[in-house]
């Protein structure tokens, strides 16, 4: 699994903007959730292309009449006791406080790896708030200004130190080729039946209570001569008793499978549309960069009326990935899964396809002089050439000049005439574009004797006129 870090602390300390610095411009997964102080946090940092972990914000613990013993602190214990690093955050401008000080010595009974994390510390003397704090013991101390972003490099290379080297988990497959599909979605909209129904038998726990799987399940299973790992997750709930800690996961679990996945089924159900939870897992998928396969269970139910409302509101909200197949199904009863398998495959191969770089600099080409970029308030980019960046997603690093002023509309042209030029369904298309100094600026050619005689004669020739 993927390592878990928790943000801990009491109210204002900047545990949020610490989140943000953290997951950068990676939306973040948030639940509401009855009789806490406020929403959970759950996003993906990198430390590089190879070591990604979940970080969860886990709320302000408060020094209010519940203390320690209120919802906030219940769920902050969950997150802190299945963590492999606790963050532990003070505010460098007020000072160690009493809230503090229990805080700390419950973080000690639960004999976690911790760090101590200073923040607000511009506009301080850095050495004098330290010194306050040093009596908490810790030999790890990152001081930083988050609103700033000053120090969060350090705090990243603190935590790269502490979490292991290889973050891939027991559901990542060493086999490469076996695909790694993730079925994920809300709670009770048929992912484990699915599951069962794919693999023949009831492995997975399939309840009409919503929740029932409580972790991601993965079960390898071969069909028509491929090999599959399937992953089924807890679905994300929009609300959940506080009293069973463990359903407060359901996002980190579906996080992580969406991270260690190939291809995302994202399930939906044809009687309830998409909703707000739905768009937000899809968010995760499309930031992950991960293939995409949209599932609506649950078609059979539907009476024609149902199933043209149901086209009307899926071609509306879904628009933005109309590159993704749909496919209608039945979980229960089974139909539709040869052609769920024909797009997943289709995903699959499109989002791990290896390019040439001779044949993407060909496309470029093409779509460059096909429609050329338009001019910018007299600048005009330069698209000089492009060359496979890597896989899933695919992406392409293009090198040019005055490519800040390219404008929107034209690299979407770009991402769309890629995917028809190579046929590629299913899979986000990325673009990356590189500015660079011309490597010939500055030198001066050098001329060959024969080039310098040609020189002489015309400019001798120059001269008799």
């Amino acid at each position: 699994m993927l390592p878990l870090v928790a943000l801990v602390g009491r109210p204002n300390v900047g545990k949020s903007t610490i989140f943000n610095a953290l997951t950068r411009t990676r939306d973040a997964l948030v639940h509401d959730q009855p009789g806490v102080t406020r929403d959970r946090n759950y996003g993906v940092c990198r430390l590089d292309e190879e070591r990604p972990f979940i970080v969860v914000d886990t709320g302000g613990i408060a020094g209010d009449e519940e203390g320690l013993a209120g919802a906030t602190a219940r769920q902050a214990r969950a997150a802190a006791g299945e963590a492999d690093l606790v963050l532990f955050v003070v505010d460098g401008r007020e000072g160690a406080s009493s809230l503090d000080d229990e805080i700390l010595a419950w973080l000690r009974k639960l004999a976690r790896p911790t760090v101590l994390v200073i923040n607000k510390i511009d506009g301080t003397d850095e050495e004098t708030v330290r010194s306050e704090f040093a009596r908490y013991g810790f030999s790890d101390v990152v001081a930083l200004s988050a609103a700033h972003r000053q120090g969060i490099d350090e705090l990243l290379e603190e935590v790269g130190a502490r979490l292991p080297a290889e973050g891939a988990g027991e559901l990542l497959d060493t086999d490469p080729a076996r695909v790694r599909i993730a079925f994920v979605g809300r709670p009770n909209v048929g992912k484990s039946t699915l599951v069962n129904r794919l693999l023949g038998e009831e492995r997975m726990i399939a309840s009409e209570v919503p929740g029932t799987t409580r972790d991601s399940i993965a079960v390898d299973m071969d069909r028509d001569g491929r090999q599959y790992r399937l992953i089924d997750t807890a679905g994300l709930r929009r609300r959940g008793k506080v009293e069973e800690a463990v359903e407060k996961f359901s996002a980190f679990k579906t996080l992580q499978a969406i991270e260690q996945c190939q291809v995302a089924v994202l399930m939906l159900d044809a009687g309830e549309g998409v909703t707000d939870q739905d768009a937000t897992i899809l968010g995760a998928i499309l930031d992950a960069g991960r293939a995409l396969v949209v599932a609506i269970n649950k078609w059979d139910g539907q009476s024609d009326y149902q199933r043209a409302q149901a086209e009307d509101l899926l071609s509306r909200k879904l628009g933005f990935v109309s590159w993704a197949e749909a496919v209608r199904i039945s979980a229960l009863h089974g139909s539709g899964m040869r052609e769920l398998f024909q797009a997943i495959h289709r995903a699959h191969a499109s989002a791990t396809h290896e390019f040439s770089t001779s044949e993407v600099n060909q496309a470029l080409e093409i779509a460059y002089e096909t429609n050329p970029p338009p001019s910018i308030r007299g600048h005009v980019s330069k698209l000089r050439y492009v060359h496979p960046g890597g896989a899933n997603p695919p992406t392409f690093i293009v090198h040019g000049t005055r490519l800040k002023v390219l404008p929107e509309s034209y690299k979407r042209y770009l991402e769309n005439f890629f995917r028809k030029r190579f046929k590629l369904v299913g899979t986000p298309v990325r673009f990356i574009f590189r500015e660079g100094a011309n490597p010939y600026e500055g030198k001066k050619n050098t001329l060959s004797d024969r080039q310098v005689a040609r020189k002489r004669r015309l400019m001798r020739h120059v001269k008799g006129k």
